[in-house]
């Protein structure tokens, strides 16, 4: 019976979670790029190359313990004088503990939302408080999610850890299973931090992943079936083989649309 409350509770909380609505919201800037490689999610310097270098960092509500790293948001100014109707969309790669603004992002990021030979203009306000954003897919067409083996792994003593990457749709990775290929005893992973997860007593030879993917009320498993190798090695980034590009499926009328007005 409890278990059947939590997942009900589960099923309510992420239902009226509506990542479509468009909200309110405030944005300053990383005046400095070497912020954006140390970052809560752990991506360190992979952090710049992603989506073109237009990333942010947000509150803990959407980051959410780790599983909000790697979503999409579109945020836009609402100063038509300086700023675009379009806006910039941009990846969460950190945690941003400023109580002044709900959004950090990077420098390209907050100029890319001006208008044409505004971009100056909009950097000297540093932060722009009338402003709006929305939860958006994340598009990797020609790559698919990624598995990076982190440095402090320890293959002698039975224990790996893994950053995930390029995770597209707009979706959440709430679980992570890991066993050798061809078996059926998985072992849990824990999230250590941001997108880095790891585990103890992991089996030896070619690994297996099992993901547990959320997308709004929705939820299933995603099996990324040969991974590792069984020589794998830390520093190396491994294809999983599978993509992920679920979009959020959601009960938040009357916002189902989330058009720009």
């Amino acid at each position: 019976m409890a278990l059947f409350l939590c997942y009900l509770v589960f099923l309510i909380s992420s239902a009226t979670a509506c990542d479509r609505c468009v909200y309110d919201t405030e944005a300053a800037y990383f005046r400095s790029s070497s912020a954006l490689s140390s970052g809560a999610c752990g991506y360190g310097s992979l952090a710049l190359g992603m989506n073109g270098g237009y990333l942010a960092g947000a509150v803990s509500s959407l980051y959410k313990e780790g599983s909000g790293c790697g979503a999409c948001f579109q945020l836009r100014c609402m100063d038509t004088t300086l700023c675009s109707r379009k806006g910039t969309k941009v990846v969460l790669t950190d945690l941003n503990i400023d109580n002044q603004v709900e959004f950090v992002l990077s420098r390209r990021a907050f100029k890319a939302m001006a208008n044409t030979g505004m971009s100056q203009e909009l950097l000297k306000l540093g932060i722009v408080d009338d402003m709006e954003y929305k939860r958006v897919p994340c598009e990797y067409e020609d790559q698919n999610l990624a598995v990076r083996v982190e440095e402090f792994s320890r293959k002698s003593e039975n224990y790996i850890a893994i950053k995930l990457l390029y995770q597209g749709g707009q979706t959440e990775i709430v679980g992570v299973d890991v066993a050798q290929v061809g078996s059926s005893n998985w072992v849990s992973m824990r999230r250590n931090y941001g997108a880095v997860w790891d585990a103890s007593q992991v089996p030896a030879g070619p690994l297996q992943f099992r993901l547990v993917v959320t997308a709004g009320y929705d939820r299933k498993f995603v099996w990324a079936q040969n991974v590792l190798p069984a020589d794998w090695n830390t520093g190396v980034i491994y294809d999983s083989g599978v993509q992920i590009s679920d979009i959020a499926q959601e009960r938040c009328s009357p916002c189902d649309g989330g058009d720009w007005k």
